[in-house]
């Protein structure tokens, strides 16, 4: 999918989540071309990230690595796709308001989940 329909997707769908929950989301949302692969393998591939830095707290979509991985797909389920990492990416932000880790832990468990699976197939 083109990057500039992406971002409009995105914005739509922007649209969807509710003001308040935006508090504090000084980065904003932003929209990379960047494919972004794991630090745990090349196998697996970033969508999005939840970011916390002296730039504030921002949401970053990466429109590579959700073109590589669910290219194929029509345009309706690239937005159900997309829909899912930004409601993914916001629960960490509410979370982080919080002082919660919840989704956090979840992810890790299935880091490591997914590295125990891969560490048996190579062992065969």
């Amino acid at each position: 999918m083109d990057l500039n329909r992406m971002g409009e997707i995105l914005d739509d769908l922007a649209e969807e989540i509710p003001e308040e929950f935006y508090r504090d989301l000084s980065a904003g949302i932003v929209l990379t071309p960047e494919i972004k692969k794991s630090p745990y393998g090349d196998d697996m591939t970033i969508m999005g990230e939840y970011v916390r830095s002296n730039l504030g707290r921002g949401i970053k979509i990466y429109g590579g690595s959700i073109n590589s991985v669910y290219g194929w797909m029509s345009e309706e389920q690239m937005t159900e796709q997309l829909r899912e990492v930004l409601r993914h990416e916001f629960t960490h932000h509410i979370e982080s308001l919080a002082g919660e880790r919840g989704l956090e832990i979840k992810d890790e468990e299935q880091i490591r989940e997914y590295l125990e699976r891969k560490s048996k197939r190579t062992k065969r």
